[in-house]
This record gives structure tokens, C-alpha cells and sequence, in this order.
């Protein structure tokens, strides 16, 4: 029962773009119908080229070449301010843009389709290669995040941006909010998203331009960036042996989109190798979540660039025990919030459920469902493995404290309620948190989070998950454009969260507007369909089972996605209809 966990996707960082300490800062738009006849001024963006020349790794033994140039968006006079949504999973997804006239904010709709889901601005940058000779070798769109990496651009420009630092891959996202902050730039390179290119080594002019459709959507000028691009081979036979010489790891930057940059803050290495990567396993597709992947437990979304390839991943991690699941999130350390801490003893006085604003856990239909099988450690078994997420819509964290009593296995956990003001004004118990030691866990699980079953088509229970413990992080934006959404959430991984053996106390939260996703994609967390005849079937995904959470609503903790199993022992298939327009498996 190893947990596979997500971590929150983020964009890559530029080499030396000062990293951001954030805060929690909700941007208001004053809504109002768009008038044509008044001029509606939005902000000043134009393209710009960090430097003149940048030098890219292709590597023997993994050819390929990611085009980070080194290009940025600039927002001059006001922010550019996006807010996509979708009302439901039956509606198209939307953007809206905050304009100014007169000093004050008005909403202004861009064209339908401008977008098609939460991952960005689609073919937003256009990119052409030409060789010494004028030849051209390569044409490319690429999309774009707002949120991407970001840094002031001048001295006078806020000294943080208010905006999130990701676009959400998750398909069952319902609200995003992006933006370049006033004064700031945004990388235009689409990091995770993109796909390295063939590139042979030699030097090359790469010209960088906005596609047409988006000058004219916001009035970016016509003119394109210039880089010399300088392309090196090199070798991992080259790298061994050699005196001195980084780790591949440090210098991946320059061919994996900075994974290096990623890594889980050293405050948190006591999570050490519980957070690893698991050593290899049978390939999968990228979009299945029950293959390995560089973020770990990620599958159903699209891998980040490592700052190893994977293949070297595997040798150094080797050593480990081959359940061996958590990593720590592609994540900046320093850009995450001092966290929460929970106080050194348990509350003393009465329990208490006052009246004031509560969380609303939701639960996302399942998706990263493929068919999978126990691997030599469990022969001739047929499971369905699948990714789930269940969500805060608010408007009030859900704050978790466990606390420990002197020689007990368990921690008492307790839930806590705060006013409008911040102020902590009741509590009352809500379950346990349990340690698990296992490698792939080493940290301290709330006991009653969700519960996952295999439906059949009257809706009856077939199979029930194994899986009954979480630790809770914030590892999804799924709708930050709710009320008292944080943006900037400090817990986004597992090295932010869940405590150590030794702790007497742990907090664990999950912010108004994120979501918590699991891949249950290991025996005992996925469902054994061995003897589960073919047919029709429904994954359900239910948030607080035994209702001991308070909540502002416990209607809308269930949703169901509907599957079709087929084929035959050890060849099993799995068909996954679209759930309403959200085609994804």
C-alpha cells in the first residue's frame, strides 16, 4: 500500500531570476459590462530576449535539446490579469481579461476558444531555427503561462507578484487565475510542456515572436527576439572521471528545463529517501499514471524535465526498496510561505463547532485510469489503477492538528476553526494520524480523508481501495478563482508537510482552492479486478467517509466516473467515456 503521490507542477526557473517569497493576495475585479465606445486600456507587454546568445546541452546518451532562450513577457503600467473558468465540466473554459479605464478595473471576455484548458495561452510564442547557412532547420509554436517563472524587470516594480506560480494540467480543473504582475517578466519558454528538439551540435540564430492572434488580442508589438543559440555535445563518459566536475544533476539545467532547481528544500531532507524515485517499471503512457515518471506519482500528468534523465535516475536510486514512491515536489523552496504550525499541546477546554466560515471538501472525478498488473511481486493479478483528488472550495482551510500522546502509536487529531479575523476560536476531535514507517511514506497519515470503491452499474460496491491513510498536501490549483482562494500555498509537497517520527504534534492542511491528489496505481491501493466480471462499472471518489470533518456542505463529497472493463484474465482492458466535455482517460 506505498503512496504514489502527485506534487504540484510548476514551471521552470530561469538560471539566476530571483526567486519570490509569496503571500496570499487576492486580486479583486470590479466586474462590469464592456462598453465598446469607451476605450478600455490594458497593460503594455512587449517580448524581450534576456541575452543575445545562449548555450545548450544535447547529451550522446539522450539526444535532444529543450529551446529555453531566455525570452520574457513584460507588463508595463498595469498587470496583465487573466481569469479562466468553466462553470461546469458541461460548459467550454472561458477567459476573462482585467482592463482599466479611468483608473478603474473592468472585465473584459476574450474569444470563445481562445483556450481549451488551464495549461496556458496556446501557440503563444513561435520559434524558427536557421543554421550558419540562412538554412532553416526548425518552426515551432509553443504555449505560454503568465504564471511561468517570474522577476522584477525594474527596481520600483512590486516587490512580489500576487499571481500563482503555475498553470494546472489537472483535467478536472475548474478555475485558474494567471498573470504577469506590473513591472515583472514572465519566461516564455514552456518548460515541462514542451518537447526537446534534434538539434546537432553547432551554432544556430533562433528567432522568437508572438503569434499574430495574441498582438492583436493584447497589443504586443510586432517584434520579434533574436538569440544565437550555441548547441554542445556532451557525454556521461565525458562527466565521470573527470576531477572536481559537478554533478550531472547540477548542469542539467542546460538540457532538462532546470530540474535542478526543483529539488525539495534541504530543511526537508530529513525525508531523505522515502522521497525518492521508484526504480523503473513497465512503461506506461504518459498521460496513465501507473508508470514511472520524473515526478513520481505524477503520471497523470505530464512529466516535468528531470535534473537527471531518468535512465541515470534509476542506477542511482537503485539502492532503494522497490516501493520506494514520494519525492519531494518540483518545487522552489524559497518561494514557499513560512508554514503553519501546530501548537506543542493538545487544546485544552471544551470542543467546540462555532459558527464560522468551514471548508468544503469536493471530490474530482477519477481519471489516469489504466489497467495494471502486480508485477513478479504479485503474479497473475489484474488491477485498475487510477489517480483521485478531493479539494477545498472554502471558504475556510481545513487545518488538521494530531497530537501525541507519550508512548502511543497514534496522534489524536483535532480539527480547528477560525473566525474572519484569523483568530482560532474551536475545535473538537475528528479521528487519528498514524506513522508509517514503510519506505515511500516515513511521515504521519490523517485516517479519515477519502475512501475510493469500484462501483457496479447499480451503483453497489464491487472493490474498496486499500487505501485509508493521507498525509494532506496542497499539490492542485483547482479552482482559484473561489472565495478566500490562496494562491500561494506552503504546503504543496511532502517534504512541506507530515512530520517526522519523532514529532509530538503535526498540522496538516488544505488550502481554499487546492486539491490533494493521490495516484493509486500499487496493489492494495488499486482495485483487484482479477475475478470483477467485464462490464460497467463507476470509480467513486468520496471525501470525509465517515463525516467526521465539518464541513459547509457534505452533498457534493462523492463523484463517480464511469469505466467499461473488458478483455480477459491478464490482458484486461478498460474503455473511459468522457465525462461530459472533459475527454480525458
Amino acid at each position: 500500500m506505498t503512496r504514489r503521490r502527485t506534487a504540484r507542477l510548476r514551471r521552470t526557473l530561469l538560471a539566476g531570476t530571483t526567486a519570490v517569497a509569496v503571500t496570499a493576495v487576492t486580486a479583486g475585479i470590479v466586474a462590469a459590462a464592456q462598453e465598446p465606445a469607451k476605450a478600455a486600456t490594458g497593460p503594455e507587454l512587449s517580448l524581450v530576449a534576456a541575452t543575445t546568445s545562449v548555450t545548450l546541452t544535447t547529451w550522446k546518451e539522450e539526444p535532444g535539446v529543450y529551446l529555453d532562450l531566455g525570452t520574457y513577457l513584460i507588463a508595463e503600467g498595469t498587470p496583465l490579469d487573466l481569469k479562466v473558468t468553466r462553470k461546469s465540466y458541461k460548459d467550454p473554459v472561458t477567459v476573462t481579461q482585467t482592463v482599466y479605464e479611468g483608473g478603474k478595473a473592468q472585465a473584459k471576455k476574450l474569444p470563445t476558444g481562445t483556450v481549451k484548458d488551464f495549461s496556458g495561452l496556446p501557440g503563444f510564442s513561435e520559434i524558427t531555427l536557421t543554421d550558419q547557412a540562412g538554412k532553416k532547420v526548425l518552426t515551432r509554436s509553443e504555449s505560454f503561462c503568465p504564471n511561468n517563472a517570474s522577476g522584477r524587470v525594474r527596481p520600483d516594480a512590486p516587490s512580489t507578484s500576487k499571481y500563482p506560480e503555475s498553470c494546472s494540467t489537472n483535467p478536472f480543473t475548474l478555475g485558474s487565475v494567471w498573470g504577469v504582475e506590473k513591472g515583472w517578466a514572465a519566461n516564455t519558454y514552456a518548460g515541462s510542456y514542451s518537447e526537446p528538439v534534434q538539434l546537432p551540435a553547432g551554432t544556430y540564430t533562433a528567432k522568437v515572436g508572438v503569434a499574430k492572434k495574441y498582438r492583436d488580442l493584447f497589443g504586443i508589438a510586432d517584434k520579434p527576439a533574436t538569440v544565437k543559440v550555441t548547441v554542445v555535445e556532451r557525454s556521461d563518459e565525458d562527466e565521470e572521471g573527470t576531477s572536481g566536475a559537478a554533478p550531472r544533476s547540477a548542469k542539467a539545467g542546460e538540457h532538462a528545463g532546470h530540474g535542478a532547481g526543483h529539488q525539495a528544500p534541504t530543511a526537508h531532507a530529513g525525508h531523505g529517501p522515502g522521497h525518492a524515485p521508484a526504480p523503473a517499471e513497465a512503461a506506461a503512457p504518459v498521460t496513465s499514471g501507473a508508470g514511472p515518471s520524473y515526478n513520481v506519482g505524477h503520471g497523470p500528468l505530464k512529466a516535468a524535465p528531470p535534473a537527471l534523465p531518468w535512465a541515470l535516475k534509476k542506477k542511482q536510486m537503485s539502492a532503494l526498496s522497490p516501493q520506494a514512491g514520494d519525492i519531494g515536489g518540483q518545487t522552489d523552496g524559497s518561494r514557499q510561505a513560512p508554514a503553519l504550525k501546530p501548537p506543542s499541546k493538545r487544546p485544552a477546554g471544551k470542543p467546540s463547532v462555532p459558527d464560522v466560515p468551514k471548508p468544503d471538501l469536493r471530490s474530482l472525478p477519477a481519471y489516469g485510469i489504466v489497467i495494471s498488473d502486480g508485477g513478479k511481486d504479485i503474479p497473475g493479478k489484474d488491477y485498475l489503477a487510477f489517480s483521485a483528488n478531493v479539494w477545498n472550495a472554502g471558504p475556510a482551510q481545513l487545518v488538521v492538528d494530531g497530537f501525541r500522546s507519550p508512548g502511543k502509536a497514534k496522534m489524536d487529531a483535532f480539527q480547528y476553526f477560525y473566525d474572519a479575523k484569523g483568530k482560532q476560536v474551536g475545535y473538537t476531535p475528528t479521528g487519528t494520524m498514524e506513522w508509517d514507517p514503510r519506505p515511500g511514506h516515513v511521515h504521519w497519515h490523517f485516517t479519515d480523508f477519502a475512501s475510493y470503491r469500484l462501483l457496479k452499474a447499480d451503483k453497489k460496491e464491487a472493490v474498496r481501495s486499500g487505501k485509508e491513510a493521507f498525509c494532506l498536501a496542497n499539490t492542485d490549483a483547482i479552482d482559484y478563482t473561489v472565495k478566500n482562494a490562496n494562491w500561494h500555498p506552503y504546503n504543496t509537497d511532502l517534504a512541506t508537510a507530515c512530520g517526522e517520527e519523532n514529532s509530538i504534534s503535526v498540522r496538516e492542511v488544505l488550502d481554499v482552492g487546492s486539491g490533494d491528489t493521490y495516484t493509486q496505481d500499487l496493489p492494495g491501493q488499486s482495485f483487484d479486478i482479477t475475478d470483477v466480471p467485464n462490464g460497467t462499472y463507476y470509480i467513486q471518489v468520496l471525501a470525509n467517509p465517515e463525516k467526521r470533518l465539518k464541513e459547509t456542505n457534505l452533498d457534493n463529497n462523492s463523484a463517480l466516473r464511469k469505466i467499461v472493463l473488458g478483455g480477459k484474465p491478464g490482458q484486461r482492458t478498460v474503455t473511459v467515456p468522457a465525462h461530459d466535455l472533459v475527454n480525458a482517460n
